[in-house]
């Protein structure tokens, strides 16, 4: 199972309706969008950064665990078959 932990890169499973955070306007969070694993809530939710190629934050949202996907960067072995 992926551990989702602080520092993590994710991205949502779906669009969600947020506020920007500088102008206060509403913004969608597209499905795929990539943040940054700020606090975890008992692995049941995270703050998540969002922030722009520059690194501005333009959102902080919590987001439920079952609505993160976190990046792999390792590959898996497989077993040879027999």
């Amino acid at each position: 199972m992926n551990q989702i932990k602080e520092y993590d890169l994710v991205v949502i499973d779906r669009d969600i309706h947020v506020t920007h955070k500088e102008t206060k306007q509403p913004i969608l969070l597209r499905k795929g969008q990539l943040g940054t694993v700020l606090m975890d809530f008992d692995g049941e939710a995270f703050l998540i950064d969002f922030s722009d190629e520059k690194g501005i934050t333009y959102a902080m949202e919590t987001v439920p665990a079952e609505h993160l996907i976190p990046l792999l960067y390792k590959t898996v072995a497989l077993q040879a078959p027999s």
